[in-house]
């Protein structure tokens, strides 16, 4: 029997040798090299690993503080804004709770340019539109003062379109590290690349059940898969990844593997973004760092290695709950929970946010100012995928806030918001950072951005600076002083006559500089700027460094200047900051990616030396608000405000302007056609209306101008000389200290009227 079998095989060796040893001689002649080449190509792929990590553009924290402006449309907009939950609790990270005006917030550990900061538990009381009461709930200690960590606003990717945050083991759960390898690759730490036992295992455990639920690929191969290959099936790939995962476990230790895998696993998709790695879909699920997960949010994410299309917990929740369900439940086999914990997590909801974490271009034209602030330090292709955090100063509600007012103001316009366009910048009083800003009536379209490079004809916003030339030298003027409103008819270079004329077509003689202003009364402002000189006033906007030359024409004193929206905010914030010129910005800070702050963009106001004038102009701007021009913003029912501002309408009403501030925002609104044609749209009309939906809804502090170097006098408006209070049409005015008329005159007559017209009775 044997000596059979023998010559059998020795008949068929000697007829098959020579092709087998042909085939050998083949197979290592083309194997050898290949495997080589191979090797050389994954030694330069992984001992440089690394991969493209978007930027990330960040709103600026949300301050909390006791007494600071406050309601709850605000501050539920932060929390969306921020993908915080409202998961009833408020105790998970990233989570709140609302009962009326109190909230329960679990703040996020986040880092800021200062620092790190800690998860914590805050309790926000909200009374009268301010916050009344902050407290850490933890330890029931009030609260000075508390940051909500930022939302992201946008992400900067390169030509990878790979959404990635780079951890090391150390920074992720043991339960996280231990799960994986217990579902997907239970001898992870004993094979060489390959498991043959695992793939009969899964083959075998997946016919039991009649669908896919265990891969037979080790840790290794999939990383192969997600690193070096295509996602064809041909036989020649199963043979590339099986022998690169030989040589990674060959080259490389297991903790190396295993990094490079929880930064490299395809975990979900949104839009043309592709998330990769577990820190990142932590973020993109659950809106949490990836080491405050629970059981149930890691089992999640493990089940979703398998199929992050068909386990979406967002488009799938069946499907992606019962894939979670059944990896805890290896979890209790492998000993990872036990069975309280199992219970506790399988009862868990999915608990995912509704949406992902991945905005990109969501606020374009505040992005477009952004870059552009940035330009100075960061070339653009530094930007893109550079792993760099981008602190901003964008708040999100007030951006929210404004794009809802405008919507719903321009829409109140009826017939007259054909073709109309419009855009908004918010900022911060006094500090000047860029809350909101919006460069068209489709806020979210990018394009043409009319915030900052649409420069119009402002009109008479221009005139607060005629009048802050003149009260800056109080020997001469005050808002008492008078001035001529009359006619004025200056000729030209090119031959024409200039006569410009008030919008009410009146001429009213003999004015106060304050009634001049307050009414927006063209013929006086034209007067009081020739006899200060145009030149000044010129020279006065240009030190503002705006960025172009200004003709000093005599039609600039009624705003024959053409400037952005953001121009025009950065004008009128002098006016917000007390007399101090601050420039305007939009980027707080850039942190790299190992934490190190790269930049820091503070603010240095301007000397101040015309602060006592600019404050009259604040309070004539204030009356502007009261009884001039914009006496809307009153009637609205915003005069607790105490806003101060002015309107604006260029030639044949073809832009509508309005600027305003209170205690704590500057609002500048233009309105008006891409083409210049006319709107039929005053300032008090069309911009101002925009103004007041915005106002209405942000929390705004009322308007207190410091008094320091101010007296208040009566005045006899007829002459402007001091008077009493008790004169008939005595006014109190503000005038500079050591400046105020000397020259009384009294109202005897006035005394004895008023002792006849007394009933004793």
């Amino acid at each position: 029997m044997f000596r059979r079998l023998a010559s059998f095989f020795a008949l068929g060796w000697r007829l098959l040798r020579a092709p087998i040893l042909l085939a050998c001689g083949v197979l290592a002649g083309f194997l050898v090299p290949y495997t080589i080449s191979l090797d050389h190509q994954l030694r330069e792929r992984f001992d440089d690993l690394s991969w493209q990590i978007p930027s990330r553009v960040l709103a600026r924290p949300l301050d909390l503080a006791p007494g600071r402006a406050m309601n709850a449309d605000t501050l539920l907009l932060e929390l969306d804004a921020a993908r915080y939950r409202n998961d009833g609790t408020g105790r998970v990270p990233g989570s709140f709770a609302r009962n009326g005006n109190h909230f329960e917030i679990a703040r996020r550990a986040f880092a800021g340019l200062d620092g790190r900061y800690p998860a914590q538990r805050l309790g926000v009381d909200l009374q009268d539109g301010r916050i009344s009461r902050l407290v850490d709930l933890q330890t029931g200690a009030a609260l000075h003062q508390a940051e909500l960590d930022p939302a992201r606003i946008a992400t900067l990717y390169g030509l990878q379109q790979e959404e990635r945050r780079l951890v090391q083991l150390e920074q992720l759960p043991g339960l996280l590290v231990g799960g994986l390898q217990a579902v997907e690759d239970r001898d992870f730490k004993h094979h060489h690349g390959i498991a043959p036992l695992a793939i009969l295992r899964a083959s075998w455990a997946n016919l039991s059940a009649g669908r896919v639920v265990q891969g037979g690929s080790t840790l290794t191969q999939q990383l192969v898969k997600n690193l070096f290959l295509d996602r064809g099936r041909s036989y020649m790939r199963k043979v590339n990844e099986a022998l690169i995962a030989v040589l990674i476990e060959f080259r490389y230790d297991k903790r190396r593997i295993l990094e490079a895998y929880v930064n490299e696993i395809f975990l979900g998709q949104q839009g043309g973004q592709a998330v990769h790695g577990f820190a990142a879909a932590a973020e993109f699920y659950f809106g949490r760092e990836v080491e405050a997960l629970g059981p149930a949010d890691i089992a999640l994410l493990v089940g979703l290695v398998q199929g992050p299309s068909y386990y979406d917990p967002r488009s799938a929740p069946k499907r992606a709950l019962e894939r979670r369900n059944r990896v805890l439940q290896q979890f209790l086999d492998t000993g990872l929970l036990d069975a309280k914990a199992f219970a506790r997590a399988r009862a868990e909801p999915l608990g995912v946010s509704a949406k992902g974490a991945l905005p990109r271009n969501r606020f374009p034209a505040f992005l477009e100012l952004v870059r552009q602030q940035l330009q100075r330090d960061f070339a653009d292709h530094e930007l893109d995928a550079a792993g760099l955090t981008i602190h901003t100063t964008l708040a999100p509600s007030a951006q929210l806030q404004a794009e809802a007012a405008l919507d719903a103001a321009l829409k109140d316009l009826g017939k007259r918001d054909a073709g109309v366009d419009a855009a908004v910048v918010v900022t911060a009083v006094p500090g000047g950072e860029v809350l909101a800003l919006i460069g068209g009536r489709d806020a979210d379209a990018p394009g043409f951005n009319r915030a900052l490079d649409a420069r119009r004809p402002i009109g008479s916003l221009v005139k607060p600076f005629v009048y802050l030339v003149a009260l800056a030298q109080p020997q001469r003027y005050s808002l008492a002083s008078l001035i001529e409103d009359a006619p004025v008819d200056i000729a030209q270079r090119d031959g024409t006559r200039w006569i410009p004329k008030n919008a009410d077509g009146d001429v009213h003689g003999q004015v106060l500089l304050l009634d001049a202003l307050r009414n927006s009364w063209n013929l006086a402002t034209v007067q009081l700027g020739l006899r200060l000189g145009v030149d000044k006033v010129r020279g006065l906007l240009e030190s503002f460094a705006l960025g172009r030359t200004i003709n000093p024409n005599p039609s600039l004193l009624l705003g024959a200047v053409e400037l952005s929206p953001f121009d025009v905010a950065q004008l009128y914030q002098y006016f917000a900051a007390d007399g101090h010129a601050v420039p305007l910005r939009a980027v707080r800070g850039v942190i790299d990616g190992k934490g190190r702050t790269l930049s820091r963009f503070g603010v240095k106001p301007g000397t101040g030396d015309y602060v006592a004038a600019s404050r009259l102009v604040t309070w004539a701007m204030q009356q502007v608000v009261e009884s001039g021009t914009a006496r809307a913003i009153g009637e609205a029912g915003l005069g607790g405000l105490r806003a101060a501002g002015k309107t604006g309408t260029s030639d044949s009403q073809r832009d509508s302007w309005f600027a305003g501030f209170s205690g704590n925002q500057l609002g500048v609104v233009w309105v008006g056609r891409d083409d210049n044609r006319p709107t039929g749209l005053f300032g008090s009309t069309g911009a101002l209306k925009v103004w007041i939906d915005l106002f209405r809804r942000l929390p705004a502090q009322a308007l207190l101008p410091p008094e320091d170097g101010i007296e208040r006098v009566w005045i006899n408006p007829e002459n402007g000389r001091r008077s009493d209070a008790v004169c008939t049409g005595a006014r109190e005015l503000p005038f500079i200290a050591g400046y105020a008329p000397s020259e009384r005159e009294g109202c005897a007559m006035d005394r004895i009227r008023e002792w006849f017209g007394r009933d004793d009775n």
